[in-house]
């Protein structure tokens, strides 16, 4: 009988014991639930920060590598330009050298020119002096370089007909042109030698032309019949050219710029001073 109570006993402590080992079962499995729970709700969050953080690192690598495409292309265009300017600096250095060039050559032409005209000067001053009977210059060297031949030594007033005074003049400028133009070195450096008819600005321009081309072919003309050898040799060197009144050898508009050089002033004028301004000049100028 003991044993059966004992038993029995036994058995309603393990009755009592079970639900509390249930309880404590539950609270296991619903702590174990929360902290699962939590962990797929931190794990999400996780997630979703770790994808925009992705998204961040993408957009600031676009941006980065959009800044290294427009540094390359800045490479590109820098590059670009230091080849344009190279190019520039090479024709900038071709130009001066060729600038150099032609100021050399001009300087020479230049010292050239003065040397023909000095020489043709003193050619026909050796011959015929200086000056004529009335103390006019016979020829001078004008500002622009030219010589100057007044053209009351060569013409009468309103006339291109060549005074028969004014021939030995001519005579010898031709023979001195003759003798110039058989050098070589001058004859590579002139182009043109122009004789030029001029006027005052006294009388009508259509007849002021035709005068001074008159006047001007008048010379070469007769330049020519003087020295065959320049017309047949040098020909082609020469041209004739009229102005009229509009590039006057003395711009003055004074009855003493109207008259020949050895009628003003004071001293006689016997030379045939024009009475209405009629002013044409022979001059030669070697081009380049």
């Amino acid at each position: 009988m003991r044993n059966r109570r004992n038993l029995l006993s036994d058995h309603e402590g393990t009755r009592e014991i079970w639900p509390a080992f249930t309880d404590v079962m539950s609270t296991m499995a619903l702590i174990l639930f929360v902290l699962v729970l939590l962990g797929y709700v931190h794990n999400l969050i996780t997630h979703q920060h770790l994808d925009a953080l992705r998204r961040q690192i993408a957009t600031a690598n676009q941006e980065l590598w959009a800044v290294h495409e427009e540094i390359e292309r800045g490479r590109a265009e820098l590059a670009t330009s230091r080849d344009k300017l190279r190019q520039q600096q090479a024709v900038i250095a071709d130009t001066s050298r060729e600038l150099e060039t032609v100021h050399s050559q001009l300087q020479s032409i230049a010292v050239l020119r003065v040397g023909v005209l000095g020489k043709l000067k003193q050619a026909i001053e050796a011959e015929l002096g200086a000056r004529n009977d009335a103390g006019a210059a016979l020829v001078s060297i004008g500002n622009n370089g030219n010589i100057v031949i007044g053209e009351s030594l060569v013409f009468e007033y309103n006339s291109y007909a060549i005074k028969n005074e004014a021939k030995p003049l001519l005579d010898t400028l031709a023979r001195a042109l003759g003798r110039v133009l058989a050098d070589d070195t001058v004859r590579e450096n002139v182009d043109t030698i122009l004789i030029q008819g001029h006027t005052d600005e006294r009388g009508s321009a259509s007849f002021n032309w035709d005068l001074s081309a008159k006047r001007a072919t008048a010379v070469l003309d007769y330049m020519f019949e003087a020295n065959k050898t320049l017309a047949d040799h040098y020909g082609s060197y020469f041209a004739a050219s009229a102005y009229s009144k509009f590039r006057p050898i003395d711009a003055a508009r004074t009855e003493a710029a109207y008259q020949p050089p050895g009628c003003r002033g004071a001293s006689p004028c016997t030379a045939g001073a024009p009475a209405s301004g009629q002013r044409a000049a022979a001059q030669r100028g070697p081009g380049e």
